[in-house]
């Protein structure tokens, strides 16, 4: 079983680059990502704001989470009581 060693944002490549114990290297291309998922500037703002805060939670979302139904969600408009 190989485990993750590292998750970090990778600006030159625009990729979430994940290290395994194994020596291999899976790479995530954001823009990509982006032009599929991000039909709205609120998509786009949410997916921004996890690769350069939390690009783990980013990379866990794409390989295993349902993308559409979390923007939605994440998007939504929060009103104050």
């Amino acid at each position: 079983m190989k485990l993750l060693l590292s998750c970090k944002y990778n600006m030159d490549t625009a990729c979430v680059e994940l290290r395994y114990s194994d020596g291999s290297t899976l790479a995530l291309d954001c823009i990509e990502i982006e032009n599929l998922y991000g039909n709205s500037p609120a998509y786009r703002t949410e997916l921004d704001y996890l690769i350069y805060n939390d690009p783990l939670a980013y990379a866990d979302l794409i390989m295993n989470g349902d993308v559409e139904a979390y923007l939605r969600t994440a998007t939504q408009e929060r009103y104050l009581d």
